[in-house]
Parts: C-alpha cells; structure tokens; sequence
C-alpha cells in the first residue's frame, strides 16, 4: 500500500471525530461502498456521522478520495459542498444521482467520473489494496462558494484558507480478481 499522505502538503487543522455504521476506520469497504462495476457493488455512499467540530464551524464539506489509484494524481469519488454547520450526519445513499439525501443547500460536485455523485470503489485487479480516505472538512464559511460543475480538487484548493478542522475515516478495498 501506498504511504503517500493527502495531507502532508495542506495546513494543518484541528481533528475532531467522523464514525459510520457502514465502515470501521481502517476496515474494507461493504459491497453497498463498492462500485456498481463490481460484483455486488452498489455504488451507495457512506452513512457518516460527526462530532467535536472546532467552534467557528459556519459549514461542511465531504470528500472521497483514493489516493492510490494508478492516474499519477488519485481519484475522488465523492465531493459535497456546503453543508450547513447544524447537519452532523449524512444517510446511507445520500450520494445518489438526486442528492435527495442531503440536506438543504448542499450539493454534490462532479466526481472522477464527471458524475455529481458517489462513485464507488473498484480498484484495478492485481494492483493492490487502495485507501479511501473520507474526510469532513469543518469551514469557517456558510458557503465556500465554487460553482457546482467544479472539480473536487479545485474544491480542495478553494477550502484551504477556510478548513478549521478535519475528520478523517479510511476505508480500504482490493480487488484481486
């Protein structure tokens, strides 16, 4: 597996906790995690809950990235801004092509894939177990105001200046097929 750190390069931030029902930080993803392209892949976003956020918190974001994928750059699957600060939690599926599952006012950015919505993991076979690394960023902004076709990486770049704190909850996958 990879050492290579996401966050080596970005300022630090404080650490507060993000836990789902769906996923043990460190564990294999489910196949409902996993993407439709894989055999009982589902492609269902994480339920996720969160707590201890820095106080200033105005709003969220969550991302999905995987930053072993063979692309020279990572892969997001997932990306949703503006989150109010009074939501700690996101249902199972909320990343679905509607978005019903989010709450009012967030909304889901163009994955890898160019799809706003949760891709799932499906790691290339034989190139071993690839890290997914879900984060929910606490913002000292209401909005962080990037147009909803962004890229999540232009996302990432734009909340750096406002991030607060971090939850971080890696998830795992492999695909030995």
């Amino acid at each position: 597996m990879s050492t290579n750190d996401p966050f080596a390069r970005l300022p630090e931030a404080a650490s507060f906790a993000v836990t789902s029902t769906d996923v043990a930080d460190g564990a294999a993803w489910s196949p409902e995690q996993m993407s439709a392209g894989v055999p009982g892949g589902k492609d269902a976003s994480p339920q996720l809950s969160w707590s201890g956020a820095p106080e200033g918190t105005k709003s969220y974001a969550v991302t999905v990235y995987d930053p072993d994928a063979p692309t020279g750059s990572g892969l997001w699957h997932w990306a949703v801004a503006d989150i109010p600060a009074t939501v700690t939690e996101l249902p199972a599926g909320a990343g679905d092509e509607t978005g019903s599952g989010l709450p009012e006012g967030a909304f889901q950015l163009p994955n890898d894939a160019r799809a706003a919505r949760y891709m799932g993991a499906a790691p290339p076979a034989g190139h071993g177990p690839h890290r997914y690394f879900v984060v929910v960023h606490a913002l000292d902004v209401e909005s962080i105001d990037v147009p909803a076709d962004t890229t999540p990486a232009l996302l990432g770049f734009t909340m750096t200046g406002h991030i607060l704190g971090r939850a971080v909850l890696t998830a795992t996958a492999e695909n030995v097929a």
